[in-house]
């Protein structure tokens, strides 16, 4: 069993124990906490409270998470380019294509399955037995960089540094347009559409605070080679943020338009850098642009890039 400790501050007085929780980026989902809410596996001061219980200025609050069922995911020979791993973590570049961990109907082929063969089920379990190991995630048809906790130590670390905004995250994109400046903020909070549940937009109703920012590297005809950094990580910050200023990010068959030149959007999370849970050092990874990227640029460029 794995445990979570948090005391609360004075701006989180009066905030219902289930809100709160579900925003500290612990590596829980929100679903499970309500369950270990239910199953008195939460204290606030020593004793269990039901998730309508309202936090007061110092409170703390401790979670107890139950060792993880038998896997019912299968290790896979999947071939992983892993970039660095040691005890504590590993960082892994994954391709364009790949989902990160399994969902109803599709329990095979993901990185998790290629994650428990290579890493013989040395994962943290925070997560769950979906998701062992998985402290953030890029989409199926994003490439680059991700960082996996082998321990819950790591996990619950390297998550701290998430919330915290101190977690290096850059990513490279094409998208349609040019800019008028060459670099700049999105500030926009982002939360769940209202009608299409499954797509993520800019709004001010039951949304989290969300900040991108933008420098043009490179210009074409009626697209921009651009550098991403984030503030923040929300589901699909990045394809949302540059939707909603007008630059949807190339290929982006959800918000924005498919092409023929890229299956799904052309983006990329080239860089990430962060404290070792274990050393305290920090640790910085770059990786080269894949060649779906490469040969979008060329395409653009006229062969310049």
């Amino acid at each position: 069993m794995s445990r979570l400790d948090f005391t609360t501050e004075n701006a989180e007085n009066n905030v219902r124990i289930d809100k709160w929780l579900s925003e500290q980026d612990c590596g829980v989902s929100r679903s499970m906490l309500q369950r270990l809410l239910k199953e008195d596996k939460i204290t606030v001061n020593g004793k269990p409270v039901g998730k309508s219980y309202q936090l007061k200025c110092g409170d703390r609050i401790i979670v107890e998470i139950p060792d993880p069922e038998p896997l019912d995911v299968e290790p896979e020979n999947i071939p992983l380019e892993i970039v660095y791993s040691d005890d504590h973590l590993l960082v892994v570049n994954k391709p364009k294509g790949m989902v990160v961990h399994p969902a109803a109907g599709n329990y095979s082929g993901t990185m998790v399955n290629a994650l428990l063969y290579h890493c013989g089920g040395q994962l943290s379990s925070i997560n769950g037995i979906i998701r062992p190991g998985i402290v953030h995630r890029i989409d199926k048809n994003t490439s680059g960089l991700l960082i996996v906790a082998k321990t819950d130590m790591a996990h619950q670390r390297l998550a701290e540094q998430i919330k915290a905004h101190t977690f290096t995250r850059e990513y490279h994109a094409v998208v349609c347009g040019r800019f008028k400046e060459p670099t700049g903020i999105i500030d926009a909070p982002i939360g769940r559409h209202p009608i299409d549940r499954k797509k993520m937009c800019v709004t001010d109703k039951n949304s989290k605070e969300a900040r991108t920012e933008y420098t043009v590297l490179d210009e074409f005809d009626n697209y921009s080679y651009v550098k991403l950094k984030l503030f923040t990580g929300r589901t699909h910050q990045i394809r949302v943020h540059m939707s909603y200023i007008g630059h949807p990010v190339f290929g982006d068959d959800v918000y924005g338009k498919p092409s023929k030149l890229c299956e799904g959007q052309c983006l990329h999370a080239k860089k990430i850098g962060f404290i070792h849970p274990a050393d305290g050092k920090y640790y910085e990874f770059d990786s080269e642009l894949p060649e779906y990227f490469r040969s979008v640029l060329n395409r653009l460029s006229g062969g310049r890039i």
